[in-house]
This record gives structure tokens, C-alpha cells and sequence, in this order.
């Protein structure tokens, strides 16, 4: 990493108050990174390098006179291609999406940046409508692992999570309705938080309806906390948000994980097969926390495999959101999303509820769960990343994207917070992913605790090599 690609947000603005060096300067070394490495890893759908400098320049002018617009001002950001920003098209991977048209509104955490002054870099590569956990589609093609271009960078929002291992901007904003920010910062070795339901606005509702989170990629706790004060700003335009926060979700961030109660499910009742490299990478970190006075016990919570219920509630979501698709545009579908429309077309309203139902109870059984365990801690998944441009992993026997990811999408059904923290690499020098999960409203305790496997160097993670320009 080059000086500036590899400093956090804070770090960037501690330089800019210090005149060390200037959001022209974050920002051109953030093109630069891009321009070197898209080629091999393919994270962005659109770069606009000229918008970019032009509003580094307002915000360089606004440092020197000492009046920085807001927590982010001259910080490079990246917006996933689902969430509206206005100036340019939001395809969502879809060549059934129209790019003509005015697109002049930006989608509410995308609002919140441009008020505190980010930088806009791009809009990063996402699935088609973001309906799977690797990110490939008719739109971009296939987006690569940042430490392996022949492996996938993960979904839905690998884009995103690329841009920000290879210091394409510090920040990166996606959106996760099954694991869609933790599976990629899990591949590509960064912080990813999916906050509580509802604490970051969304709008457009998702079609994935209340799966569909919005949350950062980040290159540590810390700044997801900054920029978590800064997206959970109001906008009347999401029906189902929360109250504002009561207070900075940086305040406490140093306060530890002494006494915390912390439940160690490693592979949720013997239900996940882990593998070995993963299983001892997880451990490590849970036995840190330990070190660092949480009292750790070894317990699994109370569910079985709620998949079923899953895919009942998102392939409805897809049927919903191809519902009035021409049959031309049907046939330009990525296959496999293709074939769970259809599935969710033909699932009635009585599975609908169905799911509901085994929806509420896993949130019923999670939420006592939590009067008695402060955290949850889990492998974010149970295999490092494998070939790039395939929905499941070779040989693995597993039909859809939810085979390999059990650790994530259950905690997008209950609306609970949950983050990944890298916590090591495999033999093949490909990250590992620690997951963290509390009660639902309990985000601050989340990044309380990621932060401090941060401070404690279990989360040091060495970044990838760059890959060669043209490269595989």
C-alpha cells in the first residue's frame, strides 16, 4: 500500500486538519489505486475521476479555511451499484434497467455522505439486484479476489469490498439482505457491519423488504463507527426507520470487552462444516476476547437451519422485483436469479406467512438468547474464497449461494447486528472472517468489541499484493 491508500478515514482526516496532506492528494492516490488494479480485479461499474477531483478541491478549499463540511469531508468514498446516487445511472446489475433518465435523487446514507463532504470515487459492482453472495453479472462481468484474482471477492457487495482492501477510498457503502457486506469483508480481509434493521435508512425499499440492510465496508471498527454517525442520519422517505441514535456510536469504542458475556458457536451445533484453517483462525480470536476479560463459554444458540424460510422470503423478493419484466428482458437475466424468480413466483401467500412465522420464532429464541449472552461469535463463513464467476463453490455439492453461507443469513432474518472482523489468512494467504452478532439496537456493543480485537492486533491482517494491471 502506498502512504495514503492505506490510511483509514480518521487517519486521513487527522492529516487534513494537519495540512500534512490534502483530499486532492487521498483522492488522486484512490484513482490511482483504481486505474492500477481494475483491470485484474474489476470492482467498479463507473469512475468518475473528474467528478472526484472537483469536489476534493471544494473540499481541500474548505480545509484551509478551517470549515470542514461535516465528519467525512474529503474522505474517498464508493456507493454500491443497488443504491441510488444522483448524476448517474444505478443499473443493479441489470440490463434490464434503463440507464437513460434524470437520476437526480441520491438514496438516503448516499445523502448523508455528500452532506459531510466525501468524495464520490465510483459505484462499485454488485450481482444482479444484488441476489446473490458472489458478485458477478451481465452488467460488469466477474468482480476478483483482491489477494487471488482467479478467486471470487464475495457478495453482493464484493465490489465494494475490494475497492477497499486495495485502498480504492477507505469507505465503502453496501447493503446486505443475507450476508451481502460481511461474506466479501470476509473474503477480502476488511471490517463489514450490517446494522440493526432500520437504523440506516433505505430508500427505495428493498424488494427483499426487511432482509435488505444498509451497512459500511470499512478498513477498521473505528471508521465504521464514523461513518455510522454519519449515515444513520433521519430521511422521512423510509417508513421503517428507527429513532436517531442517542448518541455518537464512537462513544465507548475504548471501553473493552472486561466482563462481557460472549457465546462461542463454532459451528452452530455441528450443523456447518468448517474448515480447519478457518475453525483455528475463529478460535484465536475468541480466545483474544478472552484474554482481553470477556467471559467466553462455548455454546450454541437454540435454532436449526431456517434456509427454507429464507429462500421462501427471498425468492419472492425476486419474483417481485422481475415481475414486470418483458419476456426479453427475462432472457437477459442472469441465469441462476432466472431460475429463483420462478421459484419465488410460485410460492403462495400461505408460505409467505409460513416463513414469516419461522421468521418471528428465530427472533423470539434470539432475543432470550441475548438475555443471557452479550455476543455472539461465529466464523463469518466456513470456507475462504474459492474460483471466481461460479454461484457455489466447485464439488461442494450445493445448489444455491446459502449452502456456503450459514453463519450469515439467519441474523438478516432476525434484524440483529452483526459485523466481521478479519482474523487471519488460510495457507493460500486468502483471509479469514470473525463473526460478531448482539441483540438488535445493540450495534454500539458490536463495534465496541471489533474494536477491540482491532486495538489488540488480533485483527492485523497483512494486505493483498496489488495485482498486475491486465493481469487474470
Amino acid at each position: 500500500m502506498t502512504e495514503l491508500g492505506g490510511l483509514t478515514a480518521a487517519q486521513l482526516i487527522d492529516g487534513y486538519r494537519k495540512g500534512e496532506f490534502t483530499p486532492v492528494d487521498a483522492t488522486r492516490a484512490a484513482l490511482d489505486r483504481v486505474e492500477g488494479t481494475e483491470p485484474a480485479v474489476n470492482a467498479f461499474v463507473r469512475v468518475d475521476a473528474e467528478a472526484a477531483l472537483g469536489q476534493a478541491a471544494e473540499s481541500t478549499d474548505r480545509w484551509r479555511r478551517g470549515e470542514p463540511a461535516g465528519l467525512l469531508d474529503g474522505v474517498p468514498v464508493s456507493v454500491k451499484d443497488i443504491l441510488l446516487q444522483r448524476g448517474g445511472p444505478t443499473l443493479r446489475g441489470s440490463l434490464g434497467i434503463d440507464p437513460a433518465g434524470s437520476w437526480d435523487e441520491d438514496a438516503p446514507s448516499v445523502a448523508r455522505l455528500r452532506e459531510h463532504g466525501a468524495v464520490f470515487i465510483g459505484k462499485t459492482t454488485t450481482p444482479e439486484f444484488g441476489w446473490k453472495g458472489v458478485t458477478d453479472s451481465p452488467v460488469s462481468g466477474v468482480t476478483r479476489n483482491p489477494y487471488d484474482p482467479a478467486r471470487t471477492a464475495g457478495g453482493s457487495s464484493g465490489g465494494g469490498a475490494a475497492a477497499v482492501a486495495l485502498g480504492a477510498g477507505p469507505v465503502a457503502l453496501g447493503t446486505d439482505g443475507g450476508g451481502s457486506v460481511r461474506i466479501p469483508g470476509a473474503f477480502c480481509g476488511v471490517f463489514a457491519l450490517k446494522p440493526t434493521y432500520g437504523r440506516v435508512p433505505l430508500y427505495p425499499a428493498s424488494a427483499f423488504g426487511t432482509l435488505a440492510h444498509v451497512g459500511p465496508m470499512t478498513r477498521d471498527a473505528a471508521d465504521a463507527a464514523l461513518v455510522m454517525d454519519v449515515i444513520s442520519g433521519p430521511d422521512a422517505r423510509d417508513w421503517s426507520q428507527l429513532a436517531p441514535p442517542p448518541g455518537s456510536f464512537r462513544d465507548g469504542l475504548d471501553a473493552g470487552v472486561r466482563g462481557l458475556r460472549v457465546a462461542y458457536s463454532p459451528t452452530l451445533g455441528g450443523q456447518v462444516p468448517v474448515q480447519p484453517a478457518v475453525a483455528a483462525a475463529v478460535r484465536g480470536a475468541v480466545e483474544r476476547l478472552a484474554e482481553l476479560g470477556a467471559h467466553v463459554e462455548e455454546v450454541d444458540p437454540d435454532f436449526s437451519d431456517p434456509v427454507e424460510a429464507f429462500h421462501t422470503l427471498w425468492f419472492s423478493g425476486a419474483a417481485r422485483v422481475t415481475q414486470h419484466f418483458s419476456d426479453a428482458q427475462r432472457a437477459a437475466l442472469d441465469p441462476g436469479l432466472r431460475e429463483i424468480c420462478e421459484e419465488g413466483a410460485s410460492a403462495s401467500a400461505l408460505d409467505y406467512l409460513a416463513a414469516v412465522d419461522v421468521r418471528m420464532e428465530l427472533g423470539r429464541r434470539m432475543g432470550q438468547f441475548h438475555s443471557t449472552y452479550d455476543l455472539l461469535v461465529t466464523p463469518t463463513l466456513p470456507i475462504t474464497a474459492f474460483e471466481a464467476g461460479v454461484e457455489v463453490p466447485k464439488d461442494s455439492g450445493h445448489r444455491r449461494w446459502t449452502g456456503w453461507t450459514p453463519f450469515t443469513y439467519p441474523f438478516n432474518l432476525t434484524q440483529q447486528p452483526a459485523a466481521t472482523v478479519p482474523c487471519g489468512l488460510d495457507p493460500a494467504g486468502l483471509p479469514i472472517g470473525v463473526q460478531l452478532v448482539a441483540a438488535r439496537h445493540a450495534d454500539p456493543l458490536v463495534l465496541r468489541a471489533a474494536h477491540a480485537l482491532y486495538a489488540s492486533g488480533a485483527a492485523d491482517v497483512p494486505g493483498p499484493e496489488l495485482p498486475t494491471p491486465g493481469g487474470s
